[in-house]
């Protein structure tokens, strides 16, 4: 499917590995000029190769200055922003009961301010285009799911409200923005995929109970979708929060 994106320029954070990587890849397929983010230079060079011709941006979204010198980078090297996807997250946290102070503050800077702060930096340059913000965020942060960490399900909650309110203000300048909540992803690496390695029946078993289609989605089905959302086919969306778990809040 031609999703009518050639030639955009677009900025995907948290894109030297997993999810991030899968739909940097999928956007220059496309046809878009790519930035690959990361806070690991080594891990963005290691991966460079397996780009047509992406320009690199070192540096930790979760902090302002950084999200600020992302942008600067990003305006200097391609001239103007289409595209932003806000992929940077985390879900390991500690155990439901054990949180503390430090470790809410860690984890809102992770999954909330890491996209907060770089679309506040994006702003003016994506009134310029009528551009299109795409974040990922979790089935954690729509319901309540049994063994998730508390920081992270209500960082991922505070995240989707974010996006509901500001398509508001954003749809007045022209801008879009919608965020995907995956439920169980596999990839290399991933966290799934560790526990797989570890207890391979417990795991395809709990699968088959708690996910109606009985399998893990795919990176490539996520980037799927952020290609559509960063599209004009999907033009008269803004402000949803699109579910894509195999049915599992619906089971």
């Amino acid at each position: 499917m031609d999703f009518n994106i050639n030639g955009k320029n677009a900025l995907i954070t948290g894109s030297s590995k997993g999810i991030g990587k899968t739909i940097a890849k999928s956007l220059e397929n496309e046809g878009c000029k790519v930035m690959l983010n990361g806070r690991n230079l080594n891990q963005l060079n290691k991966i460079k190769s397996e780009f047509k011709e992406p320009y690199l941006a070192q540096g930790d979204v979760s902090k302002e200055k950084d999200a600020k010198d992302i942008i600067k980078k990003f305006i200097s090297k391609l001239g103007s922003l289409d595209i932003l996807v806000c992929n940077v997250g985390d879900g390991k946290y500690l155990p439901p009961g054990k949180e503390t102070y430090e470790e809410w503050q860690k984890v809102m800077s992770q999954n909330l301010f890491s996209a907060t702060n770089i679309i506040s930096e994006a702003l003016d340059y994506l009134v310029l285009t009528n551009g299109v913000i795409v974040c990922i965020s979790s089935i954690c942060g729509i319901e309540t799911i049994k063994g998730a960490p508390i920081t992270y399900s209500a960082a991922k909650a505070a995240l989707n409200a974010y996006v509901r309110g500001v398509s508001l203000p954003f749809a007045e300048k022209g801008i879009r923005i919608n965020a995907i909540a995956p439920g169980n992803i596999l990839f290399p690496g991933s966290t799934w995929d560790k526990k797989i390695k570890n207890s391979p029946k417990e795991i395809k078993d709990l699968i088959k109970e708690i996910v109606p289609m009985q399998r893990f989605g795919s990176p490539e089905e996520i980037s799927n979708l952020v290609c559509f959302l960063a599209s004009p086919l999907s033009g008269f969306m803004t402000g949803t929060i699109v579910q894509i778990d195999g049915g599992q809040l619906h089971s």
